[in-house]
């Protein structure tokens, strides 16, 4: 249950703190298999039907490293500019895990695969900032809890709990930031720009799907201030498994404010872990955070050491794929759109569609158009994402093609792409279906200009007089005439042609 929590306005936590954040990342790796057996990833399977004797740490099972979990891990630490290890081991973490039936967690601890590396994220203004990655290490989720009774779904209030082990042992990769100082009043902002580039890297190299939404992606927001001109990092706390963008700003937000308050009244900051809350924006205690000598790490004796050779190192390096920070100035300048405007594509998960759309036919204007117009607005109205419409790239370029070719006017094109999306057919199906093709025929559009200004005769004198301007009148009553299946610029020039008029 949410409770009232003392808060100091924003701009006055800012005035007299500085925040310090650090950001854990856990991503679950799109591996086929599980890190350490061989039972299956994937979803929708009946609880506990995906498990062995090394998921269920039963006595005498003995685990296997996951080669391609490795390969991500790399992969991951590459393209974060880490070093990688030449020699690096798994450890044991103990501590109790309801959903974790060996009652340990296999991770590593001093000895990360990958560590030392950088992350340039862009703001919404376009500033970059750099956020330094302190290490990325290998690991295995947990399983799942789900509490029965009570309101909230958590443990308080619950009459008994149910645990599924199907997810424990899915590979996961931590991804460790150094502490984040120098944001300022950007600190919220940074840290939701860096979750979203991390979440695009990661997807650019193929490793996850990294869907927050879906728990593939789960962000760990620690945060502490210090006073304005100390050097010295205040207590923090850790806002754990925050899984939207959005709620990592307000999460880290919540807790500027929070802490803030709690010193500002000579209190003191416990070190803690704490639940945020969506409906709310607020975060609430969990328990006392414990030290890492607290969960009694040592060396797993089951795995052998990791050893990644620097010839195979060098090979995924060469073999990354071009990463997404670097691919959107990319684009921005081909495209010639600004920032705001590329943040823009972005913020609307916009921007693969769009390359998708270029690369069937269409060109980039017409594909933004589309996708950033009619389609985003489709989107909002029914509550879904982009890509989750029902509509391809493919069938969009083929509608920027028909408008291209002359057979679709803009007001047609836009019906064509509701027939679509109503599960009508393709563009071409649609068309046909509800007879949507541009009146191309010249003998028709004469007809109808003739209506029009025989209908219309102190409209056509004041075109003869030299008011250009009046044809939009009789243009839209051709419109009208040939329910919107005209050409609107033919249209016009065979009005000004009829009355004798040119453009100029």
């Amino acid at each position: 249950m949410t409770t009232t929590t003392d808060l100091v306005s924003y701009e006055d936590a800012l005035a007299s703190y500085d925040p310090v954040m650090g950001l854990e990342v856990h991503v679950e790796l799109g591996t086929k298999t599980k890190m350490f057996c061989g039972c299956s990833t994937a979803l929708g399977a009946d609880p506990n039907t995906q498990t062995c004797p090394v998921c269920l740490g039963l006595p005498g099972a003995l685990p296997v490293v996951n080669a391609t979990g490795v390969e991500s891990a790399v992969k991951i630490g590459l393209a974060l500019n880490c070093e990688i290890a030449e020699w690096c081991r798994f450890a044991r973490k103990n501590y109790f895990y309801p959903d974790m039936p060996k009652n340990f967690q296999t991770s590593q601890y001093d000895e990360p695969i990958a560590f030392n590396g950088y992350l340039d994220v862009q703001l919404e203004d376009g500033e970059t900032f750099r956020v330094e990655i302190e290490r990325a290490h290998m690991e295995e989720d947990t399983g799942k809890s789900t509490h029965v009774g009570g309101a909230t779904g958590r443990i308080h209030g619950a009459s008994h709990s149910l645990l599924d082990y199907n997810r424990a042992g899915i590979p996961l990769i931590e991804i460790v930031t150094k502490p984040i100082v120098g944001a300022g009043e950007r600190a919220p902002e940074v840290a939701k720009a860096y979750v979203r580039e991390l979440r695009e890297l990661i997807r650019a190299l193929g490793v996850s799907e990294a869907r927050m939404e879906m728990g593939q992606m789960r962000c760990d927001v620690n945060l502490s201030l210090m006073p304005k001109g100390a050097d010295k990092f205040g207590t923090r706390s850790e806002t754990k498994n925050v899984n939207s963008l959005r709620s990592v700003e307000r999460a880290a937000r919540f807790e500027i404010q929070r802490h803030a308050a709690v010193l500002s009244s000579g209190g003191t900051i416990v070190q803690e872990t704490r639940h945020f809350h969506e409906d709310t924006g607020s975060t609430t205690s969990g328990r006392v955070k414990e030290e890492a000598e607290d969960y009694r790490y040592f060396p797993e004796p089951d795995l052998v050491p990791v050893a990644p050779s620097r010839e195979w190192v060098e090979e995924l390096r060469a073999a990354l794929p071009e990463l997404p920070l670097v691919r959107r100035n990319r684009l921005r300048e081909e495209w010639g759109v600004s920032a705001t405007d590329m943040q823009s594509i972005l913020n609307a998960g916009a921007l693969d569609l769009i390359v998708a759309t270029i690369d069937a036919g269409a060109d980039a204007a017409s594909a933004r158009k589309w996708w950033m117009g009619e389609l985003a607005r489709s989107a909002n109205e029914s509550g879904k994402a982009l890509d989750e419409l029902a509509i391809t790239p493919a069938q969009v370029a083929r509608v920027a093609e028909l408008v291209t070719k002359g057979d679709l006017n803009d007001k047609l094109a836009r019906q064509v792409i509701e027939g679509v999306l109503a599960g009508e057919g393709t563009p071409d199906e649609v068309v046909d279906k509800r007879g949507l093709k541009v009146v191309s025929d010249e003998g028709a559009l004469t007809a109808a200009v003739d209506e029009a200004i025989a209908g219309n005769p102190a409209i056509a004198d004041k075109i003869r007089g030299g008011k250009v301007a009046a044809a939009g009148a009789l243009v839209g009553a051709v419109m009208k005439a040939t329910r919107g299946q005209a050409d609107a610029a033919r249209v016009k020039e065979l009005i000004l042609e009829k009355l004798g008029v040119s453009e100029g």
